[in-house]
């Protein structure tokens, strides 16, 4: 059972359907971690970068998720305001050995939050630290620090330590999402 599958069942959901945007800088890990979502029968072998954007649909017993897997690179960067609208949960990926474009991470984050169809909804806001497995890696906490998490007050959020390529983290992700009953969805 995949983890969507597992999420669909705790939300109690029946035959709805949930927008999730996935976004973050190219080669932050947003394509490994959805494909890592996947049932295991249904995960592609080869990974490669997401040009513009590509559409992921799951259906469970109960649920239909359209994962909308935005291209991280900074010329498709001003398409992920056309999909905000749509969006009902936010994943949002960081490279966390990626101390330099941790920055651009952050203004990227910022320009999110303060977008129109974003700013006034309590959208949940999955974060992953991504790439945990790596020597440079910095920690989960100190990402939160670097982007500034703590003064989001008005959408519930959670960071994961992760490493996509071994589905480490991912669980906790979906747990948090799972918990959050009092955020509508749907």
């Amino acid at each position: 059972m995949g983890l969507f599958d597992k999420l669909a069942g705790w939300l109690g959901l029946k035959k709805k359907e949930v927008h999730v945007l996935c976004l973050g800088l190219d080669n932050s890990g947003k394509t490994t971690i959805i494909n890592k979502l996947k049932p295991s029968n249904a995960q592609a072998q080869d990974i490669v970068p997401t040009i513009g954007f590509s559409i992921e649909k799951f259906k469970t017993s109960s649920l239909s998720f359209t994962v909308f897997d935005m291209s991280g690179q900074g010329r498709y960067r001003n398409l992920w305001e056309h999909y905000y609208k749509e969006g009902q949960a936010i994943i949002f990926v960081i490279d966390s050995s990626d101390k330099l474009r941790m920055v651009v991470a952050k203004e990227e984050l910022d320009t999110l939050l303060n977008h129109p169809d974003i700013k006034h909804r309590r959208l949940p806001i999955l974060f992953f630290a991504n790439k945990m497995d790596l020597r440079d890696a910095i920690s989960s906490v100190k990402v939160s620090q670097l982007l500034s998490l703590e003064n989001i007050k008005d959408k519930p959020w959670h960071i994961c330590a992760s490493d996509a390529l071994k589905g480490e983290g991912l669980q906790e992700g979906v747990d948090w999402l799972q918990g959050i009953s009092y955020v509508i969805l749907l």
